[in-house]
């Protein structure tokens, strides 16, 4: 990784680290919910997205270097609060999707700070259960 992607990193993650408990208690705030890979315990993530159908899309900021994605490749069982309601789902990651042509789908809000602070953009669909 650069030096500055590793700066835009640190940078971003202590942003995160004060703002992200707040966001998580607002109501309409989306939020994904995985299971820690080495304590087993939730853990929520605010994330920006969109449902298309049964399937919930996001763009992770920081790829594989995430600790919600690095959760979800140990066990992809998640769950979406959207717009105050819980949903299970099974995530994927699609690194084959192109996450800048999928932020043009997504709120525009998520979008300006995934670009702002994105340095390895990666596309996760969390396939809802119905």
């Amino acid at each position: 990784m650069s030096r500055l992607a590793d700066i835009r990193f640190r940078g971003a993650t202590a942003f995160q680290r004060r703002i992200n408990p707040l966001l998580r208690r607002l109501p309409l705030q989306t939020v994904i919910e995985t299971k820690g890979r080495v304590s087993g315990l939730p853990r929520l993530t605010p994330v920006g997205g969109r449902r298309v159908g049964d399937a919930f899309w996001l763009v992770s900021e920081f790829g594989e270097r995430s600790q919600y994605v690095r959760n979800i490749q140990a066990d992809p069982r998640v769950r979406v609060r959207i717009r105050g309601r819980w949903h299970t789902g099974t995530a994927q990651l699609v690194p084959d999707d192109d996450p800048v042509a999928r932020l043009r789908r997504l709120p525009r809000f998520n979008g300006l700070g995934v670009r702002a602070f994105g340095t390895n953009l990666l596309t996760v669909r969390v396939d809802l259960e119905t």
